[in-house]
């Protein structure tokens, strides 16, 4: 019960500090992603961290290479873990988006969270990249959003059509 008030409170404040990230325009936008984004359509699972996929400002790529020092400069005070910014005691890691991605975020269902504005990646989306990424925890996840969560069939189809990923969903449960 601690552990879970503690993960509340310190993810609104987490939020807010992302949220400061895109009004300082240092990304242009983000979405919840990964095992939390899940959470917002799923039973509890247990997760580590929050990903957060970020379409990062054009003045921050220089040709392919996309440039994170802003960010990090930004959230200086904050201790690194490995991969992860410890903001507020919530492990983050951010992930710049590109195709599947962008997509995802550009269509990320916008919600408030202990009266926070964010936004979170939608059902469909969530499927498709765990299914890219292929990781058996992963596919645990697909098969609960598919039997918890109501997905746009249609829209999940067209999805993993234009990313190359409808072969794996067919292989994902008999």
């Amino acid at each position: 019960m601690a552990l879970r008030l503690f993960f509340k409170i310190n993810m609104k404040k987490t939020l807010q500090v992302i949220n400061q990230l895109k009004e300082k325009k240092l990304i242009e936008d983000y979405a919840i992603g990964g095992g939390i984004g899940a959470l917002f359509y799923i039973e509890p699972i247990l997760t580590y961290d929050l990903d957060v996929f970020i379409l990062v400002s054009p003045r921050f790529k220089k040709g392919d290479l996309i440039l994170l020092s802003p960010i990090y400069d930004y959230l200086k005070k904050y201790p690194r873990q490995r991969e992860h910014i410890i903001i507020e005691g919530i492990p983050v890691q951010f992930i710049p988006a590109n195709g599947l991605e962008a997509e995802a975020i550009k269509t990320a269902k916008e919600i408030k969270y202990r009266g926070v504005k964010t936004k979170v990646l939608r059902a469909e989306y969530l499927i498709a990249l765990f299914l890219k990424s292929g990781r058996r925890k992963d596919k645990e996840k697909v098969n609960m959003l598919l039997e918890q969560t109501k997905i746009d069939k249609r829209k999940l189809k067209k999805i993993l059509e234009n990313y190359s990923l409808k072969g794996k969903l067919k292989v994902l449960k008999p």
